[in-house]
C-alpha cells in the first residue's frame, strides 16, 4: 500500500504539491479563532514550505501558494459576504490569496540560499506587509499572529508586536519543512525512490543533494524550538494583570441591536435606547451596592447612530445616562459634517457638560465605510450604493475621561499595527477597542477580532475594553487573558476594577522596525537568488557549441 502511494506521489507531482498546499491553506484557517488550535498554524507553513520549494519555475511556486491561500481565506472570511453576497467575499479572498502567492513565488526564490528557513520565514513577513498595506490601505485580517493569543507565541508580540508574533510561527514551520528535508536526504538512494523522495517528489526541496551532517541537524533542531520556548519563557516577563500606578473602575454596555444586518441600524434609536437602558440598570446595581461605580463607561461602536451633536432628543438621552450613572460615557456616534460626508467617532459625554474630547476613525473600512471606485464597483453589485462617505479623522487616538488617558482603536482599526502607535506615544494609560459586529450576523468574525485585542493588550502592555454592540464585549488584561466576556445577542455589562500604566513595552517603543526588517531581509535575499540563478544560468554550456572550439 506504501509503495503503491509512493508511485502515484512519483507520478503526480503537481497534484500532490496541489494537495499539498490546499491542506497547509485549511491548517492555516483552523488555527484561527473561534478554535484554539493555534499549532495548526507551524504545521500549515511547514507543508507550504515544502510544496512551493523546488528548482522548478517561479510561477509554480506562485500557483501553490495560491491555492493554499485559497483554502486558507475562502473559510475564513465568509462573513465579509453574509448580507451582500459571495462576490465581496470571493472577491476579497481571491484578492489576499495573491500575496501567499506571492509568498509561494519568493519561497521557491530564495529556499535555495543557505540558511533558507530564516529567509523563508522572512518572506512570509514579507508577504503579509504587502496585504496589510496594499491596495486602499491594505487588509491585516488573517496574520498569523492573529491565531495565536492562546498559543506559545503570544509573549512576543510584547518585544516585536505582531510582526514578531508571525515570523516567530513562520520559522518554527520553515525549521520543520527543513528537519523533514534532511530526514528525507538521509535515506538511501533505494529508500528515496520508495517513498518518493527523489528529485521530483512532492516533498523534494529542489532536492536536497548528499547526506544530512549532524551540525545541520542540530541547527535545524535548535531553530525549531527556539521561537515558540522563547515565547513559553518571555511570558514571566508580562505585566503583572493587577499592578500599574493606580486602579480604575471601567464598564463595558453592550446594548444589543433589534436586528442583525445591514440594517441594524434602521431603528436606531432602538440601538440608542438599548445602550441607555442597560446603563441604567448598572446605574441601579451601583446604587444597590451590587456593582462598584465606574470612574467611566465605555459604549460601543455606533451606539448612536443618531448624531447627538444635530439631534437634542439623543443629546438629552446620553446626558441622562451619564449623569445617572456619575460617570461619563464613551459614546460611539455617527457624526454627520457640513458636506454631508459622516465621522465614525468615539466622544466623551460628561454628562450636563455634554460631548468633550473625541476620537475620529483614522483607518475606514474599504467597501464598507466608504467605496473607492465607486462607480466602477457599482458595475458588479447593487450593494454598492450602499457603502458609506465616512471620511478619516485625524489625531493622536487618545481621549480623556475621569482624569484617565484612554487610547482608542474603533473596530476595524485593532487590525492594524499603527492603531494604537500614536495613542501610546500621546501616553495612552488604557485602551479600548470600540465595535459594532452587529453587520456581521452570528460568524466567526467576532472572535477572530477579539484576537486581535488580545494581541495589542499584549503588544502594549496595556489592560483593554472591548465594547461591542451585540458581542463578544470583553474585559482582557495586559498579559492576554480575558478576565470577562459576554454572550452573543444579549444585553449586559461588564464592570472590572484595571490598572493603568505608563511604563512601554519593547514593540511600543520600537514600532513597526522589525517588520521594515523582515522586508529589507527578504529583498537582499531575494536579490542575491536572482544573482545566484543568473549565475547558474550562464554557466550552463550552450546547446549546440558543447565541444566546439
Amino acid at each position: 500500500m506504501g509503495r503503491q502511494a509512493s508511485a502515484v506521489l512519483r507520478g503526480h507531482p503537481v497534484t500532490a504539491r496541489s494537495v499539498a498546499a490546499i491542506v497547509a491553506g485549511l491548517l492555516l484557517f483552523g488555527s484561527f479563532p473561534p478554535r484554539p488550535w493555534w499549532f495548526l498554524a507551524p504545521l500549515g507553513v511547514a507543508i507550504l514550505t515544502l510544496a512551493v520549494r523546488g528548482d522548478g519555475r517561479l510561477r509554480a511556486g506562485f500557483g501553490y501558494g495560491f491555492l493554499a491561500g485559497l483554502a486558507f481565506f475562502v473559510p475564513l472570511l465568509p462573513w465579509t459576504g453574509i448580507y451582500v453576497g459571495p462576490l465581496p467575499w470571493l472577491a476579497l479572498s481571491l484578492a489576499c490569496a495573491l500575496y501567499l502567492g506571492v509568498f509561494g513565488l519568493l519561497g521557491r526564490l530564495v529556499g535555495a540560499l543557505p540558511g533558507w528557513p530564516l529567509w523563508v520565514a522572512s518572506a512570509w513577513t514579507a508577504a503579509e506587509w504587502g496585504r496589510s498595506s496594499f491596495p486602499f490601505g491594505g487588509f491585516p485580517w488573517g496574520r498569523l499572529a492573529f491565531g495565536q493569543a492562546d498559543g506559545w507565541f503570544l509573549s512576543l508580540a510584547a518585544v516585536g508586536g505582531a510582526p514578531l508574533v508571525g515570523f516567530a510561527v513562520a520559522l518554527t514551520g520553515t525549521a520543520t519543512a527543513a528537519l523533514v528535508t534532511l530526514l528525507q536526504s538521509s535515506l538511501t538512494p533505494e529508500d528515496r525512490r520508495e517513498t518518493g523522495g527523489d528529485e521530483t517528489g512532492p516533498l523534494g526541496p529542489g532536492a536536497v543533494r548528499g547526506s544530512a551532517t549532524r551540525l545541520g541537524y542540530a541547527a535545524v533542531i535548535f531553530t525549531l524550538l527556539v521561537m515558540p520556548l522563547t515565547g513559553l519563557l518571555l511570558r514571566s516577563a508580562l505585566p503583572d494583570p493587577d499592578v500599574g500606578v493606580r486602579t480604575v473602575t471601567v464598564a463595558a454596555i453592550q446594548g444589543s441591536v433589534p436586528r442583525l444586518g445591514l440594517d441594524f441600524n434602521a431603528q436606531r434609536r432602538a440601538v440608542l435606547d438599548n445602550h441607555v437602558r442597560r446603563t441604567a440598570e448598572l446605574a441601579d446595581d451601583v446604587a444597590a451596592g451590587r456593582a462598584p461605580r465606574p470612574d467611566v463607561v465605555i459604549w460601543p461602536e455606533n451606539s448612536s447612530d443618531i448624531d447627538p451633536l444635530r439631534n437634542a432628543d439623543a443629546a438629552a438621552l446620553i446626558t441622562a445616562a451619564s449623569e445617572r450613572i456619575g460617570a461619563p460615557i464613551l459614546v460611539g456616534a455617527v457624526l454627520i459634517n457640513q458636506d454631508r460626508t459622516t465621522t465614525n467617532s468615539v466622544m466623551v459625554w460628561n454628562g450636563a457638560a455634554g460631548p468633550g474630547e473625541r476620537h475620529d476613525k483614522k483607518i475606514i473600512q474599504p467597501f464598507g465605510e466608504y467605496l473607492p471606485m465607486r462607480n466602477f464597483f457599482r458595475l458588479f453589485s447593487e450593494y454598492a450604493d450602499r457603502a458609506g462617505y465616512f471620511v478619516p479623522g485625524n489625531g493622536d487616538g487618545v481621549v480623556h475621561a475621569a482624569g484617565i488617558d484612554i487610547g482608542v482603536a474603533t473596530c476595524y482599526e485593532v487590525a492594524f499595527d499603527r492603531s494604537f502607535e500614536d495613542a501610546l506615544r500621546a501616553g495612552a494609560q488604557l485602551l479600548t477597542v470600540p465595535t459594532n459586529n452587529a453587520t456581521f450576523g452570528d460568524s466567526e468574525m467576532t472572535y477572530q477580532q477579539l484576537a486581535m485585542s488580545r494581541i495589542r493588550a499584549v503588544e502594549h502592555g496595556r489592560a483593554l475594553v472591548v465594547a461591542a454592540t451585540s458581542g463578544v464585549s470583553a474585559i482582557i488584561s495586559a498579559d492576554g487573558a480575558i478576565r470577562q466576556e459576554t454572550a452573543l445577542f444579549v444585553p449586559a455589562a461588564l464592570v472590572a476594577e484595571l490598572p493603568l500604566r505608563d511604563d512601554t513595552t519593547l514593540a511600543t517603543r520600537i514600532g513597526p522596525a522589525p517588520e521594515r526588517i523582515f522586508v529589507i531581509l527578504t529583498a537582499a535575499a531575494a536579490l542575491t537568488a536572482v544573482a545566484r540563478r543568473r549565475a547558474a544560468r550562464s554557466a550552463r554550456p550552450t546547446p549546440g557549441l558543447v565541444g566546439e572550439r
